[in-house]
C-alpha cells in the first residue's frame, strides 16, 4: 500500500499567517506515527515569488517523509529553481519525478511564465513520456501539476485552468499504467475524472475557495479565510485502487 500526503498552495509571503498554516500541516505530517511514501506540494509556493519567500517555504517544507514540488502561476521558474530546490536559475519547466518501491509520481509543470492559466509545454509532454517509458512495467505512475486540465464548475478557477488539455489526454490514451491525476490551484477538495482516470484536487493551504452556490458577503469575495487548512491522503492499493481521504488540520 503506497500513501502519499498531497497539499497545495501555502502562498509563503513572509507574512505570520501563511507561515503558520503551512507549518501546522507539516507539523501533522511530521508527527504521524506512519512514514508516507511522499509528500506533494502541487504549487503556488511562494505568493510573489521571491526569494525570502522560496526560503522560508522551504524551511517550513522540510519534513522526514520524502518532499516532492511543483510550481503554480504564482511561482517564477528561475527563482523557484535557486531558491527552493538550490539548482541554477532556468526558465524551463521544473519537471520532477519521484521513483519509489511501488510506484512512479511525475510531477509536471503547469505554469505558463506571465499568465494565471495553465498549459503543458511540449517540453513538458515529452518528458512525461520518458518517465513513462523508463517506468518498471505493470507499477502504476500517478501524475500531477498545478491546474486542473478539467473545469470544476466553479467560475473564479475555470477562467484559469489548465488548457490544450487534449494532447495530455492523447498521451493518457496510449499509457494504461497512468493511475491517476493530482492537481491544485482550486483551493478545494474536489475528485473528478480526466481521460477516464481519477483527477484528485487538494485543498488550499492559505485559503478555502467560497463555491458559486455559497454565500458571499459581497460580489468579489471569492475565498474563506476561517477555514482550516487542509490536505489529501492518497492512497494506492496492491490492486491498482486509488482512494483518497481529505484532512483538515486543526491546532
Amino acid at each position: 500500500m503506497i500513501v502519499i500526503a498531497h497539499l497545495s498552495d501555502p502562498h509563503i509571503d513572509g507574512g505570520r499567517r501563511s507561515a503558520e498554516r503551512t507549518r501546522a500541516v507539516m507539523d501533522y505530517l511530521g508527527q504521524l506515527p506512519y512514514d508516507l511514501d511522499a509528500v506533494l506540494v502541487t504549487g503556488d509556493i511562494a505568493d510573489h515569488a521571491r526569494a525570502a519567500e522560496y526560503e522560508q517555504a522551504r524551511q517550513l517544507l522540510e519534513s522526514r517523509h520524502p518532499v516532492l514540488v511543483c510550481p503554480g502561476n504564482h511561482d517564477e521558474r528561475s527563482a523557484f529553481r535557486q531558491f527552493l530546490l538550490g539548482q541554477p536559475g532556468s526558465g524551463a519547466p521544473v519537471n520532477q519525478v519521484l521513483r519509489t518501491a511501488g510506484c512512479v509520481i511525475a510531477l509536471c509543470d503547469s505554469s505558463v511564465p506571465g499568465k494565471d492559466e495553465g498549459f503543458l509545454e511540449d517540453e513538458t509532454l515529452r518528458w512525461l513520456d520518458g518517465v513513462l517509458d523508463r517506468a518498471p512495467a505493470g507499477m502504476p505512475v500517478l501524475v500531477g501539476f498545478h491546474h486542473p486540465p478539467v473545469p470544476l464548475h466553479t467560475p473564479f478557477v475555470d477562467g484559469i485552468r489548465q488548457f490544450g488539455e487534449e494532447r495530455l489526454a492523447a498521451l493518457v490514451e496510449r499509457r494504461p499504467q497512468i493511475a491517476g491525476f493530482v492537481c491544485g490551484h482550486a483551493h478545494t477538495p474536489a475528485a473528478t475524472t480526466f481521460a477516464g482516470r481519477p483527477l484528485l484536487v487538494a485543498p488550499g493551504v492559505v485559503s478555502t475557495l467560497r463555491l458559486p452556490w455559497e454565500r458571499p458577503a459581497h460580489p468579489e469575495e471569492h475565498i474563506h479565510l476561517d477555514q482550516p487548512p487542509a490536505l489529501a491522503f492518497h492512497i494506492l492499493a496492491d490492486d491498482g485502487r486509488l482512494t483518497t481521504h481529505y484532512r483538515s488540520v486543526v491546532d
